[in-house]
């Protein structure tokens, strides 16, 4: 048994064979979790986590960063946006465009926004929209991470697409609630991982597992 987060308590998820339906499963129970968390340690869990992503060295250094716009009780994080102004960085949003790609344009106080197919607002822009390749920090929501970097996202794959293969990347920063932890999520070979996971706990880097075979795997 494990607590929920809203001091009740849910049976912990069975590992099966399968590990797409494991994912499906802990995205499930997930997203339950996350929406039933109480509005005023919601608040707190927020404040929090704000907190910590100012003082990540990864955020004090960026020029260029992207943020999310928060849906479905993932945490809120645009209070940064705040702070990232005041010290003359950019902050984007990302966009959905077509054929499931995804980029990002800039956000500004006054920028106007409009709602795209999932009812996430998005910036309204004429201007030149950029890659994730181009950001310097990107933070992420996330229904579920493990200690290896492993991210569970929402199913549709935007993160994972516009990272891809590139050489370059952004250092990624998921933003979750502690209760999020899961003890190890299924990778598949598109995902792209975390370099660094911030709950209102703090901040750690992802630990990294060499992949079987490689040097100095265990044998």
């Amino acid at each position: 048994m494990v607590c929920n987060g809203t001091g009740g308590r849910r049976h912990l998820i069975h590992s099966p064979d399968d590990p797409i339906a494991l994912r499906s499963m802990l995205r499930r129970e997930m997203r339950l979790r996350r929406r039933a968390l109480p509005g005023y340690r919601r608040r707190l869990a927020e404040r929090s986590l704000v907190r910590h992503l100012r003082n990540l060295p990864a955020y004090r250094r960026a020029r260029r960063l992207a943020l999310y716009w928060p849906a479905d009780g993932e945490p809120d994080v645009r209070a940064i946006a705040t702070d990232a102004w005041s010290c003359g960085k950019r902050v984007y949003l990302p966009v959905v465009g077509r054929g499931a790609t995804l980029e990002f344009a800039r956000w500004r106080r006054g920028t106007k926004l409009r709602r795209n197919r999932y009812g996430i607002p998005e910036p309204i822009t004429s201007r030149r929209r950029i890659l994730a390749s181009q950001l310097e920090l990107l933070i992420v929501p996330l229904v579920a991470f493990d200690s290896d970097g492993n991210r569970l996202g929402m199913g549709a794959g935007y993160y994972d697409r516009a990272l891809g293969a590139r050489r370059r990347r952004p250092t990624l920063v998921g933003a979750a609630f502690s209760f999020q932890q899961a003890p190890a999520i299924p990778a598949q070979p598109w995902d792209a991982p975390l370099g660094v996971i911030i709950t209102e706990r703090g901040g750690r880097r992802a630990r990294r597992r060499p992949p079987p075979g490689s040097k100095g795997a265990e044998q």
